[in-house]
């Protein structure tokens, strides 16, 4: 452990061995480090820990400036995060000691007005993003400059457009069902593009010698055109992005940029696994790396850390230990979101034994023709043996309300349709359901259409979703069905269902999502989890067709 705990201190002292070129910056008289967290989803105990990243930072600044930063979804995603609205999260953080946030996609899933509270009243730190609007007009400042040495660094926030959808819509809406709030989102992008590239013109009009991109914003194709790579070909004058939202975990790539300089990109992955560092030395040369956590030694023991964060952090998971604990059921079977064969995840692209069983819950507590549970909403596995409350709060830790509306078969397959658009591709609106059955041909190029909010607006092709079955008879379009779900889906068109606005409500917000689940399981079969849904992949209800039937 010594030997360890050297290696990773002599790393955090000399740093940055690969480094781009720019003008010598005669003003710095040590390195700059730049910390920064992304997507610890209510982590706080988890890999390094809050209390771990404290710690680097009390390392490195014996040497170095450092500024420590949070890319987002940092409140959102364990039990934690649910029970306090985020607001323990934000407390730790306090804590901890950050010096700018930038709002994720997360950050709004327990209500506007709570998320306003928290970053205007709680948090003793400034929320930045250069895109988030209520009537075009930005809520937050877009940019926080830091000065060292005499040098001005800006950090300019960015949040993906993708939030309006992968949060709840009607979060982003007045009471008339207008969006009031906004992320600058077009189909171009180009309205994103220019208000980022104001808010970088901005700093660097004020001085701003490095720009630095604190962006909520990913790889992944389903977020184009706003990926981090999107920003770094469409804005001029960025030195570097820290990257969040995908999950990734990426030491270092350079891209070269709208002006023709190389920019240096970072990502650090999820639950506090890596804190990711970007190192700008005094003669001008950027570079990024990541603190892996070595999950052998607990960080507390690593550094003997001792102090307010460490207390606050076992304060806050005292007060819910108890109720974490409690064992509310037994599964006799691993209950997957990922391949076992792989540990990929596949919740977001095929049937599993936990979608079926989710999707079975909402359609029995309702008793509806139909249920659906979007992949994005199961969000963790529960290995075979006692399952706890803590358990099922991860797998649903939105707080979203059980529905129950009636449709007819068009919409049904319009949803079904949307939801498979880019399969074998991931989509966390992709639809496990209950009480149907469905074909996904992914050798047919979606057709699916979107508007400018990232809404379905239509299909314009062939239909790749095919075969439907409900309750062992074909899919009839002019047919009504009763569909479950939950609020999120079927009132405020998350995930982007708008076919199911105006539908007629059969069932209002009853249950929670967590507690249709744990009644299911407690009192529908009889508290245990049995062979039924002992197949990982599921009952074979969906079924992807990867080459066109011979003729």
């Amino acid at each position: 452990m010594k030997k360890f705990l050297a290696l990773l201190l002599a790393a955090m002292m000399l740093f940055g061995c690969v480094a781009m070129a720019e003008e010598a910056t005669a003003g710095l008289t040590k390195n700059v480090v730049i910390l920064f967290t992304s997507d610890a989803h209510a982590g706080i105990d988890q890999g390094w820990g809050y209390a771990g990243v404290a710690a680097i930072r009390d390392s490195l600044a014996v040497n170095n400036h450092v500024v420590l930063v949070d890319n987002g979804d940092a409140i959102q995603g364990e039990t934690i995060g649910t029970l306090t609205n985020g607001a323990a999260i934000v407390e730790v953080m306090n804590a901890v000691g950050y010096d700018v946030a930038v709002p994720g996609n997360h950050e709004f899933d327990y209500g506007m007005s709570n998320f306003l509270t928290l970053a205007g009243e709680v948090a003793q730190y400034p929320y930045v993003s250069a895109n988030f609007t209520y009537q075009d007009a930005p809520v937050f400042n877009p940019y926080v400059i830091k000065e060292f040495d005499g040098v001005k660094i800006a950090f300019v926030g960015v949040t993906t457009p993708k939030t309006i959808t992968s949060s709840t819509p009607t979060y982003f809406q007045n009471e008339n069902g207008e969006y009031v709030y906004g992320f600058c989102q077009d189909d171009s992008g180009a309205k994103f593009y220019a208000a980022i590239q104001t808010a970088v013109d901005s700093a660097r009009a004020e001085g701003a010698q490095y720009v630095i991109i604190c962006g909520h914003l990913g790889t992944e194709e389903t977020c184009q055109p706003y990926t981090s790579i999107d920003v770094i070909y469409n804005v001029s004058g960025i030195d570097a992005v820290l990257d969040g939202h995908a999950h990734e975990t990426m030491p270092e790539n350079r891209v070269v940029g709208k002006d023709g300089k190389e920019v240096v990109r970072v990502a650090c992955g999820t639950k506090l696994a890596n804190v990711g560092a970007l190192t700008i030395t005094p003669d001008g040369k950027i570079s990024a790396e990541l603190f892996t956590w070595n999950n052998s030694v607990a960080p507390t023991v690593l550094f003997g850390l001792q102090g307010p964060v460490v207390e606050i952090v076992a304060e806050k998971i005292a007060a819910l230990d108890e109720i974490r604990q409690t064992v509310v059921a037994f599964t006799e079977h691993t209950l997957y979101i990922k391949d076992p064969e792989t540990d990929v995840r596949i919740i977001r692209n095929a049937e599993t034994n936990l979608g079926d069983l989710c999707a079975d819950a909402y359609r029995a507590m309702s008793g509806a023709d139909i249920a659906f549970v979007n992949g994005g909403g199961v969000r963790a596995q529960i290995p075979a043996g006692n399952i706890t409350l803590d358990q099922i709060y991860s797998v649903h830790p939105f707080g979203n309300i059980m529905c129950m509306v009636e449709v007819n078969g068009q919409q049904i397959l319009d949803a079904l349709e949307w939801g498979a658009r880019n399969t074998p591709g991931e989509n966390g609106g992709f639809l496990h359901v209950s009480g149907l059955t469905y074909e996904i041909h992914t050798y047919i190029p979606s057709s699916a259409q979107a508007d400018e909010n990232g809404m379905f607006a239509g299909v314009t092709g062939e239909y790749r979703v095919k075969n439907v079955m409900v309750g062992g008879e074909p899919l009839d379009v002019n047919k009504t069905y009763t569909l479950a779900s939950h609020n999120y889906m079927l009132k405020s068109a998350g995930d982007g269902y708008s076919m199911f606005a105006g539908a007629k409500l059969i069932i209002d917000e009853t249950l929670i999502d967590n507690q249709v689940l744990i009644t299911y399981i407690t009192v529908n079969l009889g508290g245990v989890v049995g062979d039924e849904y002992a197949n990982p992949y599921g009952q074979g209800r969906i079924v992807a067709v990867p080459e066109a039937p011979a003729q």
